[in-house]
């Protein structure tokens, strides 16, 4: 990591600017890739697997018997462990439920906002290096809760065809029943087009890598809507110095671990301290078995020194971070001063794991600086909010000035007219 010492303000843009970019290249291939599932359906996407993964894929959806078969492998500590985080962030996300809003504006004249769970919705689960059952929990769990009538899963193969169990059992746990062995932009596109056997989706949820980060955002814009524009993983570490190093240190690196372009951030007020986390990084490196990813996403990541608290703050909020640590003597007064973050961890002994896996916050958060104007994964994200009204004869004509002045100041005659008809009828009555 490479240490900036006091950088003036003019600086931060350079320091704040993440390593992932827009590639023509990877865009270019998704667009391909979108046309080609949306043309050709399920023949495109067993020709993919075949070019991409390098292997036929035969059956589509995962079977009743393989997820049988994934049950009996799954160890009971894990069980267990996956247990205790669905009770923690069901918990969490139960609390979120959203009520039923009545108002009456005027005499005669009551609006309502109602939730309504989306229709259907498609959770998709990155496999790669290291599947992420825990993105199960985070995802089908508070789907489940807002009762949400289908929810449709799809994640990659593995080189022997067959969907990580780990993944297969806690989608099981979650009371997922349609599960599709298709990972990628095609996965994507699969359920956003609809095929001839992965469903149609109403929204889609889920991290992924830069192919599937750019299928989103190129589906988002009419065809289907998404959790929220994201990239790859990032942390910022805000420490004084009071905490041991190993701590902030065992932060940067659980972020580090996700990929080569994750990116973590070291934000601290002495030089001593960053030197001080930064060997500790070196130190815990060695015996992590991702190690290589590590060493890539620390070549892209900033130890920034600011001796000035409130400059620290400032800077935090300037970068906007996925996951931010406050690892100080007072934390709470930092966080009150934190306006843009995705998820925020209070003190020494809140690690960014436990977040990731079992304190009971939703993990699937907004990156690249999108925290200034996302929220992440919460409850609110299955279901959208309709509006009702209803308005007596009594409540139509004490809005009816205030209708007809606008409509007509906007040169909308018929909308004025809209009122006054029935004004009109009422009166003949």
């Amino acid at each position: 990591m490479q240490t900036f010492i006091n950088p003036p303000r003019e600086q931060w843009p350079d320091l704040c600017r993440r390593p992932a970019s827009t590639n023509p290249v990877v865009r270019e291939r998704v667009e391909s890739i979108l046309l080609r599932v949306r043309t050709r359906g399920d023949e495109a996407l067993r020709e993919l697997s075949q070019e991409i993964d390098g292997r036929p894929l035969d059956a589509l959806e995962v079977s009743a018997a393989e997820i049988a078969e994934a049950q009996g492998r799954v160890g009971d500590a894990l069980r267990r462990a996956i247990a205790q985080a669905e009770d923690n962030i069901a918990a969490f996300h139960e609390a979120q439920l959203p009520k039923e809003i009545c108002v009456q504006t005027d005499p005669g004249v009551r609006c309502i906002q109602r939730p309504v769970p989306i229709g259907r919705v498609g959770l998709y689960i990155p496999g790669g290096t290291a599947p992420l059952f825990s993105t199960v929990l985070m995802l089908a769990v508070p789907a489940s809760i807002a009762r949400c009538p289908e929810v449709v899963l799809c994640t990659p193969a593995g080189p022997d065809g067959k969907v990580n169990p780990v993944v297969l059992y806690t989608a099981a746990y979650c009371g997922v029943r349609r599960i599709f062995k298709i990972g990628g932009a095609q996965a994507i596109a699969a359920m956003a087009y609809g095929t001839q056997t992965v469903p149609k989706v109403d929204k889609i949820f889920g991290p992924g890598n830069q192919y599937v980060t750019t299928a989103k955002q190129l589906l988002s814009a009419g065809t289907v809507a998404i959790d929220m524009p994201a990239g790859p993983s990032e942390v910022m570490v805000m420490t004084d110095g009071s905490s041991p190093a190993a701590f902030a240190a065992a932060d940067l690196l659980s972020q580090a671990e996700h990929g080569a372009d994750s990116q973590v951030m070291l934000v601290c007020g002495d030089a001593a301290t960053a030197d001080a986390v930064q060997a500790e990084v070196e130190r815990q490196m060695q015996a992590l078995p991702r190690a290589d990813y590590v060493r890539q996403a620390l070549d892209k990541s900033r130890a920034v020194v600011l001796a000035d608290p409130e400059e620290r703050v400032d800077f935090a909020n300037a970068y906007a971070p996925e996951h931010l640590i406050l690892a100080t003597r007072e934390p709470w007064g930092l966080a009150a001063r934190i306006t843009a973050a995705g998820s925020v961890f209070i003190g020494p002994w809140t690690p960014e794991s436990a977040g990731d896996y079992a304190s009971g916050t939703n993990h699937t958060l907004p990156t690249c600086g999108w925290a200034r104007s996302f929220s992440g994964v919460n409850l609110d994200s299955f279901y959208r909010k309709m509006t009702l009204q209803e308005l007596t004869p009594e409540g139509l004509r004490g809005l009816s000035k205030t209708i007809i002045t606008m409509a007509e100041a906007e040169g909308l005659q018929a909308h004025a007219d809209a009122v006054s008809i029935r004004l009109a009828h009422d009166e003949a009555r």
